[in-house]
């Protein structure tokens, strides 16, 4: 049961990833191109499978390559925050002293301070372009694997294996890659699936601000700032993006939450 709700839920991401990257075919629409005449279709009329928005545009065309923002975004953000948390956790947790009370120093700073007002200060100074976006998410997300790494490779550090290999003479660089990286990697790979999630809902959020992907670029955020002043005309215009970002978050979290069944850390280690 826990291999099936694990391949279930990366199968439904794995369809929506497709889905995004083959937007042009499966929608047959431009999603900036704009007719005032048929502003606010319901779905299925003229060819718009899920209607129109207040300007005419597909929302279906616009859902699908809306996607690839926010998925660009939370994908490579959460990565980008793994590889340096687990960097700084390892130098952290394995050389210990004053790497890791700067590291941990840094790491409780950057909690105790608000994120979302640096995030929203920057980006109303900035814009609100990927590159920005990426930057500031992978800022707003390193603390989790920093913290996560730390704690196993301090006790990795203690380990029997560990210390017959510094007896045998072996360099840090080949126990860490060897016995404290592969050890701290499962765990990783459960945070950045729950960051993934985490942080296109930010993106979302910042976008549906105001702050996101400068308009006419689509992402679920401005979709569904744009299409809030027509529920009760046009509730699919909200529908078809609030939808998406809800399954992607949902699948995302029950793929973390599988894979930490499956993989049983806490049980393994002990």
């Amino acid at each position: 049961m826990k291999r099936i709700g694990v391949w279930g839920a990366a199968i439904g991401l794995l369809l929506i990833v497709a889905a995004v990257l083959l937007a042009g075919p499966i929608s047959g629409h431009d999603p900036l191109a704009q007719n005032l005449s048929d502003r606010l279709l319901p779905p299925g009329t003229d060819g718009h499978l899920l209607g129109t928005d207040d300007k005419g545009r597909d929302v279906l065309a616009r859902a699908l390559y809306g996607g690839r923002i926010s998925l660009l975004v939370g994908f490579v953000a959460a990565t980008a925050a793994a590889v340096a948390g687990i960097a700084l956790g390892l130098l952290a947790g394995y050389y210990g002293g004053w790497w890791d009370r700067i590291i941990s120093g840094m790491a409780d700073i950057w909690i105790a301070f608000p994120f979302l007002v640096l995030a929203v200060a920057t980006l109303a100074v900035v814009g609100g372009t990927v590159p920005v976006l990426v930057v500031l998410l992978t800022f707003g997300a390193w603390v989790t694997p920093t913290r996560v790494t730390r704690g196993l490779a301090r006790r990795l550090r203690g380990a029997d294996h560990v210390q017959a290999a510094i007896g045998l003479g072996a360099s840090d660089g080949r126990i860490i890659r060897r016995h404290v990286l592969p050890a701290v990697l499962p765990a990783n790979l459960i945070v950045w699936t729950l960051t993934v999630g985490t942080l296109i809902l930010i993106e979302g959020g910042l976008s549906f601000l105001g702050l996101g992907v400068r308009p006419p670029t689509p992402s679920w955020g401005n979709m569904l700032s744009d299409g809030r002043g027509y529920l009760e005309l046009a509730w699919w215009a909200t529908a078809a993006p609030g939808a998406a970002l809800t399954l992607t978050v949902l699948l995302t979290n029950l793929l973390g939450d599988a894979l930490r069944d499956s993989l049983d850390i806490k049980l393994r280690d002990r």
